[in-house]
């Protein structure tokens, strides 16, 4: 009789081990399913996002230029501008600027400082495109596709001349992701003259 108590005992304390190893792995992986739909949520972009950073970029090529203005360190606000809204520290970064002809396709943050701020004898052409330089950047967006930890954007965006005159349009693509911390970076840029017909 002791014996089969003993077996009876044996096989409950059994049973609730492997029920309870279970119920320990199905609360981690649920734990884990939860981190990871957050982890996805931190790096889903919103249409708000796309909005807010294209914002921020334009104020940052308006700094550029009014510290050129002021004679201040212009070339050192272009690389702050660069280091924070672009994504050369994930890997190549396409950049097609307005007003290149020769060199027309940056893929280095050299080449992306160069036609901000010029002065770099591996692009003769660059003549700084912030130091123009502007006083306003206005965005008329044609539409934002996003796709989890992608989005792309397209429209028009208009430079005021801060020596007065008539808004400089422009066409733009631009394409960001999120970095490992979730701040939105630029992946590609693509600037273009509208089309004129002669």
């Amino acid at each position: 009789m002791k014996q089969k108590i003993s077996l009876v005992a044996i096989v409950i304390a059994a049973t609730c081990f492997v029920s309870c190893n279970n119920l320990e792995k199905k609360d981690q992986h649920e734990t884990k399913k939860s981190e990871m739909v957050k982890e996805s949520k931190a790096h889903t972009i919103s249409e708000q996002e796309v909005l807010e950073v294209q914002k921020i970029w334009g104020e940052g090529i308006v700094k550029i230029g009014k510290v050129y203005s002021e004679k201040g360190d212009y070339k050192a606000a272009a690389k702050k501008h660069i280091a924070d809204l672009y994504g050369y520290n994930l890997g190549t970064v396409l950049f097609k600027p307005t007003l290149a002809a020769e060199k027309q396709f940056r893929t280095t943050e050299e080449g992306a400082l160069s036609y901000f701020v010029g002065h770099n004898e591996n692009y003769p052409e660059d003549h700084g495109f912030a130091i123009k330089p502007w006083t306003n950047v206005r965005w008329e967006s044609t539409g934002i596709k996003t796709e989890g930890n992608m989005a792309i954007a397209m429209g028009n965006y208009f430079f005021t001349p801060a020596g007065g005159g008539d808004e400089v349009k422009v066409e733009y693509t631009f394409a960001y992701t999120k970095d490992s911390n979730g701040k939105l970076r630029i992946i590609l840029h693509g600037s273009h003259l509208p089309y004129s017909p002669k």
